[in-house]
């Protein structure tokens, strides 16, 4: 390897802003997090130009040349497979079928990694945890449900076309108070992202201030729409409100009952719950809600060790990565592969 410094920097484009950071070569995280405005609609090209931007202002934080800097992982609000998005979500048209990864490493001059923004995330909850920590599983609920699992040797699994982890789209056998499944973004009905994730929690408090019972709630006074209302949810569930509460604890349960089924499948050992969740003081009922349901669901085995009743076979924990999680993921994935 070059003796000379080498930094790797990770870029996470969201729909506002594009997140980054930069890491030396040992992993660790040099200079502060780094904030542009990001302009995915206006097309990759002009993104490029904030990306540029952003790893300019990573190296003078760093106190480095920007030619230090020898490879970059990139996260993308949307499917993909090997760099080419598949996808446009929330991105400009130009996006689509482009093979943005050849594409940004030919403009920078370095190689560069690129997965969604789930598998970023759940990788920097994995960097930020090594070298103590085996495969771990990300569960994210946020405006929809996300997610990723890395692997015990560090690698994020994406599946044979970088489709693999739709957490938010398992299939979850509950229903509303009419009997039916409610429906998902997906176009389909009944998925765990349909319960929980921010859509779901305004259908939720919209059925349930029509409920006589609710009545005279403060929620039901005045014309605020549903979306404002829903933003309110928060704050009354850490007064203690008995209908947000009540909301969060359904939304909780399902979650524990859905990772259920993720974890019989993938035995990740450690679930790691990310999203706005994660900053709520509430947090400890609502793990302990998730927690119910997945022993609803869960066999014994998967709760705790058959051998010896002390070992915990899953462990939960928060998210611990915040904003900068998916922008660490990617960066310490950069410097494993490239360094």
């Amino acid at each position: 390897m070059n003796q000379k410094a080498v930094f790797f920097a990770g870029l996470d484009i969201g729909g506002t802003t594009v997140k980054a950071v930069l890491v030396d070569a040992n992993a660790n995280q040099s200079g502060p997090l780094v904030e542009v405005r990001s302009l995915v609609k206006e097309g990759y090209q002009t993104t490029f130009g904030q990306l540029e931007q952003a790893l300019d202002q990573l190296a003078a934080g760093a106190g480095v040349a920007r030619a230090a800097i020898a490879g970059v992982g990139l996260d993308v609000p949307a499917p993909s497979s090997n760099g080419v998005i598949w996808g446009r979500a929330n991105l400009g048209d130009d996006w689509v079928g482009t093979d943005i990864r050849g594409r940004l490493a030919e403009r920078l001059g370095v190689p560069v990694f690129m997965t969604n923004d789930g598998n970023a995330a759940a990788l920097g909850e994995y960097a930020m945890r090594r070298p103590n920590c085996g495969s771990l599983l990300l569960v994210a609920p946020g405006t929809g449900l996300g997610g990723g699992l890395v692997l015990p040797d560090g690698r994020v699994y994406e599946g044979t076309n970088g489709l693999a982890l739709e957490v938010g789209h398992i299939s979850v056998p509950f229903r509303e108070d009419d009997g039916t499944q409610p429906p998902c973004s997906c176009g389909l009905k009944g998925c765990s992202e349909a319960w929980v994730s921010l859509m779901a929690l305004r259908r939720r408090l919209a059925l349930e201030l029509a409920k006589p019972q609710w009545a005279d709630h403060p929620l039901n006074e005045g014309s605020a729409p549903i979306e404002e209302k829903a933003f309110r949810l928060r704050d009354l569930a850490a007064q203690g409100d008995a209908l947000a509460l009540g909301i969060f604890k359904q939304q909780g349960f399902i979650l524990g009952f859905a990772i259920a089924d993720m974890v019989r499948l993938l035995d990740p050992g450690l679930v790691v719950v990310g999203g706005g969740l994660a900053e709520a003081s509430f947090r400890d009922q609502y793990m302990a809600w998730i927690e119910e349901g997945f022993a609803d669901r869960a066999w014994s085995v998967y709760r705790r060790s058959p051998l010896d009743p002390d070992q915990v076979t899953t462990r939960f924990e928060w998210a611990i990565g915040g904003d900068a999680a998916a922008a660490i993921g990617v960066a310490y994935t950069a410097h494993e592969l490239f360094r």
